[in-house]
């Protein structure tokens, strides 16, 4: 069922494929533009102490109080920022880590061995670090502010480089990250609380196995009832003298992710068929909460909240936090001081050390069947990166210190932040430098990537089109009457022009409850496919898309040279549908929901269809494919 490869001078970059943005794509991008926000705010945070010392204290000392008949909750407007706005930073964390546990890399558990090891490790030896530095000196108590990686700033950085680093590293660095937060969250619950009030921390651990039975019961049907139970979970925990921002993260861990399935993805058509019958008020409430429910919370909430905590809540919280007053004796002093000096280090040269070590570490003890998703030099660089301390650490700053000692842990984290950007980008530069064999085993590794495709390609079964023998293999779920599939049909044509060591292969996914006649021409294309005319006749339906009435068939048949007797008696007789009704099956086990999507070498491709996208998938997947076999010729 193989066609020589076709080529083509077509070009287009598909219109739609460059607003059909991923999840993951769009977090990443949120957290290039956050980074840069974040950064700017933090500046202003400084100039603005520096010019206006006496307004910028008086403003972020100003009171807010809320009250409710007798009860209420007063903080000043810092502290709203830090306990309060900041959960909701750390339950998008908790979202985006949910997500990759139940959908991402993480789902693989054997996965998530390493990246906890490397994130526990990650922060143990900074502690070890700043406890050395600051050894017999009264700020020894302020070690949490030296452990904990900052995940804006991290992601946001990893983006920055994001050319020169794989994109499978952000998974690791962002479980490092969530480790971090919380066992960093854990830790001020601990050790930098006040005074501990028994009766409020128990309503507190009441109300959140209320939210785990309500959870089991009723699932994640009703938003607004575990956004009532979070409230009160943080004002018990608040109450108790808790820092109540674990709150985020515990609740954003609990929220599941899912794919949409195909089934509720048709149930909202039924829906909005009958509201176009029938456009009433209660059906259009209807329709809503069907579309709603075919999605998963956690996609529903990143979208919602992520663009918020990244431009809003974690830049307010860097301007209310990043401010000192810098002069050159303060500087001098900070960086003879201990609390500096431990913190700088601890992240600098602890973060690095702790990762890595116990990467390789864990890889070594496991006789190799533990180790990363990427090669050692994208952990070197991930080490780096997760020197970046900045929300976390001014927290616990400002719980564990006051006065000069503050203005020093500020420094010695704000100098973090340079000296780990700096690492980072002398990383990537001795990485550049290798020949490129070396650079793509440096950067990717040699560990299996996760196959995303339920079955394998067949090519005794399936349609091919390209050498038989290709290290990199695209899959298609398409639909000929999903004007998508059109667009992208040029660009997969210029992809294998621009490639001779693709092979690409077309599966059916006929969306019969949007293309009425989807169906019978994925039918027609395999009864041309018994005459060995697949690819012709798939041609044919790709060019005159919405044309798919039976006559329309046999006119395309009879244009390709078939015998339209034989054809129209397959066609009656069904005999392409079990075909057919295999590539659907095969569909729902890899989670395939809509048209078109695609898998380079059994991975899902997220994002984008246009020609830059998929080629860079590709040359990846061939990076990939070459390290395994290092004999293939590329």
């Amino acid at each position: 069922m193989t066609v020589p490869s076709e080529t083509s001078g077509m070009s287009a970059q598909t219109a739609c494929g460059k607003d059909a943005r991923s999840p993951r794509h769009t977090f990443l991008r949120t957290e290039t533009g956050s980074a840069a926000v974040l950064l700017a705010a933090a500046v202003a945070a400084l100039v603005w102490a520096n010019v206006a010392a006496g307004s910028y204290g008086t403003l972020w000392g100003t009171e807010l109080s809320v009250r409710i008949g007798s009860g209420g909750v007063s903080l000043t407007l810092r502290e709203w920022l830090n306990s309060g706005l900041m959960t909701l930073f750390f339950f998008v964390v908790g979202l985006e880590a949910r997500r990759e546990f139940d959908m991402g890399e993480l789902r693989e558990r054997r996965r998530v061995t390493l990246p906890l090891l490397a994130g526990l490790s990650g922060m143990v030896v900074p502690v070890v670090i700043y406890l050395a530095v600051n050894a017999g000196h009264a700020s020894v108590h302020g070690w949490g502010a030296a452990m904990s990686t900052d995940t804006a700033f991290a992601l946001g950085m990893l983006a920055v480089f994001g050319a020169r680093l794989p994109g499978s590293l952000r998974v690791f660095i962002l479980t490092v990250a969530v480790v971090d937060d919380f066992l960093a969250l854990a830790i001020i619950a601990v050790a930098y609380s006040g005074t501990i009030s028994v009766p409020a921390l128990l309503t507190a651990v009441g109300l959140f196995a209320v939210v785990l039975l309500v959870r089991r019961a009723l699932g994640m049907r009703f938003p607004s009832l575990y956004a009532v139970l979070g409230v009160a979970l943080w004002v018990a925990l608040l109450k108790s003298g808790v820092d109540p921002v674990v709150t985020g993260l515990a609740m954003g861990l609990l929220t599941y992710a899912r794919p949409a399935d195909r089934r509720d993805l048709e149930h909202a058509s039924r829906l909005f068929r009958r509201f176009r019958e029938q456009p009433t008020a209660e059906l259009e409430r209807t329709v809503r909460r069907g579309i709603a429910s075919s999605l998963s919370p956690n996609d529903r909430l990143q979208r919602m909240l992520h663009p918020w905590t990244s431009y809003v809540i974690v830049p307010l919280f860097a301007l209310a936090n990043a401010g000192i007053t810098l002069s050159t004796g303060q500087l001098a002093r900070a960086f003879a001081s201990p609390v500096t000096l431990g913190i700088l280090f601890g992240y600098v040269l602890g973060k690095p050390l702790g990762v890595v070590g116990a990467t390789w570490l864990t890889t070594r003890l496991s006789g190799g069947r533990v180790r990363p998703p990427v090669g050692w030099g994208s952990i070197a660089a991930g080490g780096s990166l997760a020197g970046v301390g900045f929300t976390v650490s001014l927290l616990i700053a400002t719980l564990a210190f006051d006065g000069d000692r503050l203005a020093q842990a500020k420094v010695g984290i704000l100098a973090a932040v340079v000296c780990s950007f700096l690492l980072t980008w002398l990383v990537t530069l001795v990485i550049g430098a290798l020949p490129a064999r070396a650079r793509s085993r440096a950067l990717l590794g040699t560990s299996r990537p996760i196959v995303d495709l339920s079955d394998p390609v067949d090519v005794d079964r399936d349609h091919v089109r390209g050498p038989l023998e290709a290290p990199v293999t695209l899959v298609e779920y398409g639909d000929f009457e999903c004007p998508y599939c059109g667009l992208a049909e040029p660009v997969v044509r210029e992809l294998l022009a621009d490639f001779g060591d693709v092979r690409y292969v077309w599966r059916h996914l006929p969306l019969t409850d949007v293309h009425p006649g989807a169906q019978l021409a994925a039918e027609a294309a395999e009864a041309a496919g018994h005459q060995g005319r697949y690819w012709d006749m798939h041609g044919e339906l790709m060019g005159h898309q919405g044309d798919v009435s039976p006559k329309d068939l046999l006119r395309y048949a009879e244009a390709i040279g078939l015998d339209t007797d034989r054809f129209r008696a397959d066609l009656r007789s069904g005999a392409g549908a079990a075909q057919v009704a295999e590539d659907v099956e095969s569909a729902d086990l890899s989670g395939v929901s809509g048209t078109p999507t695609f898998f380079v070498n059994g991975r899902r491709h997220h994002g984008t269809y246009d020609i830059t996208a998929l080629s860079t998938a590709v040359r990846a997947a061939r990076e990939r494919a070459v390290i395994k076999d290092p004999g293939r010729r590329t």
